[in-house]
């Protein structure tokens, strides 16, 4: 069975994954035996990173380049092909939210927001797939959302964005599945990040909701995402394809409307 999820000799690369979810993914890859591969375009978390990866015994590759500059991609990914090799593995992780009402949102943003969370994995995934099928095989993981399937206040580019990917995730497997290359997403729910420190305190109204109506009835976990990462990036995913992994501790399954929810930021 442990063969099933060992990574050993697989080169995998995690964008923007110097913290949070990324980097719990990163670790757990590298624990599973790849060789993993984290960029950023800050100096300042690229270090972070190594430090803490240090900390878990690991390795890490780590290499500054700009994943919506399709140049900078070019550059990024050849050095890492140089230098560690061809990647076995991507995650696209990299990704930014602006909660902004449509009405005050500037065009920038929103356009900044979608280049980054939608653009970046098709800029970064047509530079790396020539390589899969090269070698008759790989992995695209695309990180989702809850928000692939439906949208709430204030994040109309962000939902935007990852209501997108999902499709470019589907997309991408009807013309790749073919190559022996699997590209699925993960949506995760609501997980405990220095992003949602302030809004889990208790009796803060959005801790409520989420507390109220996600039937696991607990945040999740970074591991809890990078576990499901793992899985999509085995040979236990092989016939798995154009899927979207929700790991949300069963919020979908019970998000109904609530009175007063839209009002909750």
């Amino acid at each position: 069975m442990k063969e099933l999820f060992d990574l050993t000799g697989k080169i995998a690369l995690v964008t923007g994954g110097t913290h949070g979810i990324g980097l719990a993914i990163g670790i757990i890859l590298a624990k599973a035996g790849a060789r993993v591969c984290v960029n950023d375009i800050n100096e300042e978390k690229l270090l972070s990173c190594r430090e803490a990866f240090k900390k878990e015994g690991c390795d890490v590759y780590t290499s500054t380049f700009d994943v919506t500059d399709e140049k900078d991609v070019e550059r990024g990914i050849s050095q890492i092909e140089n230098e560690v090799g061809q990647i076995d593995i991507l995650v696209n992780n990299a990704g930014i939210i602006k909660r902004i009402p449509i009405l005050e949102m500037k065009v920038s943003d929103y356009k900044q927001v979608i280049d980054v969370d939608l653009v970046a994995p098709f800029i970064v995934s047509k530079r790396v797939v020539p390589g899969m099928i090269e070698k008759k095989g790989g992995k695209i993981i695309n990180m989702c959302s809850m928000m692939s399937v439906y949208g709430r206040n204030t994040v109309s580019a962000y939902a935007s964005a990852k209501g997108g990917l999902k499709l470019l995730t589907q997309n991408m497997t009807c013309e790749w599945a073919k190559y022996n290359i699997q590209i699925n997403g993960i949506g995760p729910g609501y997980i405990v990040t220095a992003q949602t420190g302030p809004i889990r305190e208790n009796g803060h109204p959005f801790n409520d909701l989420v507390m109220t109506r996600t039937p696991a009835g607990r945040w999740g976990q970074p591991e809890d995402v990078a576990n499901a990462a793992l899985f999509l990036a085995s040979k236990a995913s092989d016939f798995v394809n154009g899927h979207i992994l929700y790991v949300d501790g069963g919020i979908l399954a019970n998000f109904g409307y609530v009175k007063g929810e839209n009002d909750l930021s």
